[in-house]
């Protein structure tokens, strides 16, 4: 739905799109909904690269702040399973979000565990 061009109503919707992205290799929607003051840091390239090689396994949701369909921006903590050229990793992101004209925009993230 959000992928064929229906804006996520919120900010955890948006981050739930995105790793489904991540799992299709939808590369053109990270970058749509990359926001525009952090879109230029993207390596497509290396993103390309390496979600290609991934083999995504799951999506937790540590928690929200904000990003409801309500605010203007948001917080989206999460652990991200895979492996990676047959290496397990969980990373675990602090994402930041916010709103533009009515649609949701990752801005960017920390990792606060890669392995």
């Amino acid at each position: 739905m959000f992928h064929a061009g229906a804006p996520a109503p919120t900010a955890l919707a948006l981050m739930r799109s995105r790793y489904t992205a991540y799992v299709r290799g939808e590369l053109e929607y990270l970058i749509a909904t990359h926001d525009e003051s952090t879109r230029h840091t993207v390596d497509v390239r290396a993103v390309s690269y390496w979600a290609k090689q991934t083999l995504w396994l799951g999506l937790e949701i540590v928690s929200t702040k904000a990003g409801t369909e309500t605010d203007d921006t948001g917080i989206v903590e999460f652990i991200a399973r895979g492996t990676n050229a047959g290496r397990p990793f969980a990373q675990a992101e602090r994402s930041r979000f916010r709103k533009v004209d009515g649609r949701w925009y990752y801005i960017d993230g920390v990792v606060a565990r890669a392995g």
